[in-house]
């Protein structure tokens, strides 16, 4: 598809260094993204609509600067602006206020993984049936931002944690938690049946758990211990255990449920040391997605996690190529989606994590998402709507 792209376009413009993120950006006219035309640009609207309401849309760590002065984080403000009053079409509006622009990695490629809202059974107190814990953001934990620059603790780490007497150390990582490390500070907010299963939500950031007194409870993400996500499927692979082309979200669970594999499966978790640390949400409905990282309800099929130190929530991006359905049935991708949410492992210019839904569905398609699809992130025209 990239040559499609490149036919006849201008030559290509590279990314600001402030993105630290080594690619070029490809402009493009509407009529050269297939299927453009056939989308559902209501649905896509109506995503974007949420994020011009919700309370993100600060500039990133690291914004990028389309024109001197303007970080694209104001820019996408001031679309806001003018979409609240748009009397228009939904495509009209995407057509009039973006330009596209085919993000071409310098080194390696574009990928997309998906993800999901799980569902599981749990209680909220421990019991025979039920004691893998979820728990939630400890008091002494603090995340590396301009406000807090984390000084001696290494570079690597996204947090610490702080001391009494105002100092920071790395915080303790997976194993050292599941062994006990913070169980006074942080005492759980739900079991669950299976320590897979915890770690299957540490994974998606958000989960549905349907309590044994009948009730259903939505805890979202709330912080993370700050150490680097290691992706434990692709440990599994390289040693051998599980076939790369029979690797899928269900298969690992899978792998990591079955008794025979308890002590390996034990051991293989605490290798990826980032902790994930939740909190209970009271006011979505039931037919509401999970909150993102953007602060609003994602959308399936329309949501997507991006690399927050690049690009801001908000910004429409649209991926062309194929999509697995939940058997693994290739169809054909062409959709605009809204970044509005992120995840340790989002890391990279063309790098995006599908939202697929919630239940056990949409947990089969995120778990066939490897692909590798055109990205092309929409940025905003010039004030007043022009090229």
């Amino acid at each position: 598809m990239a040559a499609v792209f490149l036919a006849g376009t201008a030559a290509p413009v590279s990314l600001d260094a402030v993105a630290r993120e080594r690619a070029q950006l490809v402009p493009l006219d509407f009529a050269a993204l297939p299927g453009w035309a056939e989308d559902d640009h209501d649905a896509a609207f109506a995503a974007f609509m949420r994020s011009c309401e919700g309370p993100a849309r600060e500039a990133p760590d690291s914004p990028v600067t389309l024109r001197p002065g303007i970080a694209l984080s104001e820019d996408l403000a001031e679309i806001c602006a003018r979409a609240r009053l748009w009397q228009g079409g939904a495509r009209a509006f995407f057509e009039a206020h973006f330009m596209p622009h085919h993000v071409i990695p310098n080194e390696g490629r574009s990928f997309l993984t998906g993800y999901y809202e799980p569902e599981y059974e749990g209680a909220r107190q421990p019991g025979p049936d039920f004691s893998a814990a979820l728990r939630p953001r400890p008091s002494d934990l603090v995340t590396r931002n301009a406000e807090n620059p984390l000084p001696g603790i290494d570079e690597n780490l996204a947090a610490a944690r702080r001391l009494p007497d105002g100092s920071h150390v790395p915080y303790p990582d997976r194993g050292a938690i599941m062994d006990g490390a913070i169980d006074d500070l942080a005492p759980p907010i739900v079991y669950l049946r299976h320590p897979a299963q915890a770690f299957i939500i540490h994974v998606q950031g958000s989960a549905r758990i349907r309590l044994d007194d009948g009730g259903v409870m939505r805890v979202g993400y709330a912080g993370r211990n700050g150490h680097p996500f290691t992706a434990i499927g692709r440990l599994l692979v390289e040693r051998g255990a599980i076939a790369l082309e029979e690797m899928s979200l269900a298969r690992l669970l899978g792998w990591l449920e079955d008794p025979a594999n308890a002590a390996q499966a034990d051991a293989l978790m605490r290798e990826n040391r980032s902790y994930i640390f939740f909190a209970e949400n009271r006011a979505l409905a039931a037919e509401d997605g999970p909150i993102g990282g953007a602060g609003v309800a994602l959308t399936p099929h329309r949501s997507l996690a991006v690399d927050r130190t690049i690009w801001p929530y908000g910004l429409p991006v649209w991926l062309s190529g194929t999509l697995p359905d939940a058997d693994n049935r290739e169809a054909r991708l062409a959709q605009l989606m809204i970044a509005q949410d992120t995840g340790s492992a989002i890391t990279g210019v063309a790098r995006g994590d599908y939202f697929t839904g919630s239940g056990n569905e949409a947990g089969r398609q995120a778990g066939y998402i490897r692909h590798h699809p055109d990205f092309i992130v929409l940025l905003p025209r010039a004030t007043g709507g022009g090229p």
